[in-house]
């Protein structure tokens, strides 16, 4: 997985749905400043579904601290759609679909899985901050959804400018 200090190569496409918008674009076009990218599989799963709530939760003070805050999973465009306006995410998470693994790939955070018995390769539950040109900020490694709020914060308390108060 990539580390603190590394540089994420931005240079792939995206479709993403921002205010209930989707729209495709260049994944370094989202960092126009400090971003919070979440990793998680599926929406509308128990676990997906506790972490992007705590990340929408807290999405409008990262907002307020200068942070950008980006969801990615494998779903489509059109189940983005529907899950932002079940959950009411407004626009401060933009909803990213990534069915090709195209971030986690960049940060190395593809894995071997197992569920019921079949092993297959997927996204880490994980989530990294990084700065505008892509550099990583902070990473982490394994999401508890349970705690991903105050992993958060203290994930960015280390960080300078726009840190206090969240």
């Amino acid at each position: 997985m990539i580390v603190p200090g590394q540089k994420l190569s931005v240079n792939f496409k995206m479709k993403v749905v921002r205010d209930g918008v989707t729209s495709e674009v260049g994944f370094a076009e989202l960092l126009t400043r400090r971003t919070i990218v979440s990793i998680h599989m599926r929406n509308n799963t128990p676990s997906c579904d506790r972490q992007v709530d705590a990340l929408a939760g807290c999405a409008e003070a990262f907002g307020r601290a200068g942070y950008a805050v980006l969801a990615v999973s494998r779903d489509t465009c059109g189940s983005h759609e529907r899950y932002g306006a079940k959950k009411e995410i407004g626009g401060s998470v933009i909803l990213v679909s990534d069915p090709d693994d195209l971030f986690a790939k960049a940060a190395d955070a593809v894995v071997d899985k197992v569920l019921y018995g079949r092993r297959y390769r997927g996204p880490a539950r994980s989530a990294f901050v990084l700065g505008a040109d892509g550099t990583v900020l902070a990473v982490i490694e394994k999401v508890d959804t349970q705690r991903f709020a105050e992993q958060l914060r203290v994930a960015v308390a280390g960080l300078d400018a726009g840190s206090r108060g969240i």
